[in-house]
């Protein structure tokens, strides 16, 4: 059996349908008005699970989705001569003791040259200098996500390259190194695209979401929304915290452009999966069971993007004009 293909295959529940079931983090916050947000709540309200992941219109997304996948995942695993299997990965599956690593293919050329730690290190840097000159240093380090952000930042400019500084991690906490390293990274991210900038004080991420919603019509509506949630979960992999992020403007223009409320959270839901299929990060503790890469899977996950993508931007478009809009229900 081709060990890399049953890995990936493993991961397709999360990377294809999870946020169309009752794990949905968006769908579980709109059906509960005392876990959202006041400004969220008085502009698309309470929007019950009959009317998100219990919709027919969603089953059908989950029953193509989870065909599609089980037929590619059938049609792209290598079999016979062709399969590479857990010896042939040089996987030991009784221990767990990592080989030294060492540089092997092109694409770890990054992971090997002290480019991402220049560049990651001068950011870093000029955010704390920042912080300290605008703060009582004592207050400032006394804050616990500036205490971590300076240790992980020391820490990354005392190894000359990337993969040093996540093998070292690595054999200090090898259950969560996964965890620990990217959250910051994540978060970052994050920052950037909600911290208020220019003129007016808006964030990159509301500059984004208006541009997509003014592009769209009633029509078009799910599959520029869906095309834009999906980018952007690239960027932040957390379907809760991105949907309070994305939510005031998406469901501002399903209001205004009267579409059915339940589907405007349904088509962030199924978007918001797709991007899952290449991020490594919610590969981490699949892959962290099976003592594999991320790279031994991403290009079987990526064949069931590339079908993926277009089948649930087509349902979400198709499947929107069975369904009829009612204004927001606000308690």
């Amino acid at each position: 059996m081709d060990y890399r293909a049953a890995a990936a295959a493993a991961y397709l529940g999360l990377g294809g349908t999870w946020a169309l079931g009752l794990s949905s983090s968006a769908a579980q916050l709109q059906a509960n008005a005392t876990s959202l947000p006041k400004p969220l709540l008085a502009i698309g309200g309470v929007i019950p699970f009959t009317d998100t992941i219990f919709l027919w219109q969603s089953g059908v997304i989950a029953g193509v989705l989870i065909l599609v996948s089980t037929t590619i995942a059938y049609l792209s695993a290598p079999s016979g001569a062709r399969a590479v299997t857990a010896q042939h990965l040089g996987i030991d599956l009784d221990t767990r003791e990592p080989a030294p690593a060492t540089r092997k293919r092109p694409g770890e050329f990054l992971e090997f040259s002290p480019i991402l730690t220049i560049l990651i290190v001068a950011l870093g840097l000029g955010w704390l200098v920042q912080e300290f000159a605008t703060k009582n240093p004592i207050l400032a380090i006394s804050n616990l996500n500036t205490y971590n952000f300076t240790l992980l930042i020391l820490g990354i400019l005392l190894h000359r390259h990337p993969r040093s500084f996540l093998d070292a991690a690595a054999r200090a906490v090898p259950a969560t190194v996964g965890i620990i390293v990217q959250f910051p990274f994540y978060g970052g991210i994050t920052g950037i695209m909600t911290g208020a900038i220019g003129v007016g004080g808006v964030s990159l991420a509301t500059r984004l979401a208006e541009l997509f919603t003014s592009l769209s019509t009633k029509e078009s509506f799910p599959v520029v929304i869906g095309a834009y949630s999906a980018v952007l979960g690239f960027f932040i992999p957390s379907g809760g915290g991105k949907w309070i992020l994305e939510a005031p403007y998406v469901l501002g223009a399903a209001v205004d452009l009267e579409v059915h409320l339940g589907w405007a959270v349904q088509v962030y839901n199924a978007a918001e999966a797709l991007p899952n299929l290449i991020n490594p990060f919610f590969m981490l503790m699949l892959i962290g069971v099976l003592g594999i890469k991320a790279r031994d899977i991403v290009g079987f996950t990526a064949i069931q993007l590339v079908f993926h993508a277009p089948i649930v931007l087509f349902l979400l478009w198709a499947l929107a004009g069975t369904l009829t809009y009612h204004p927001p229900v606000i308690p």
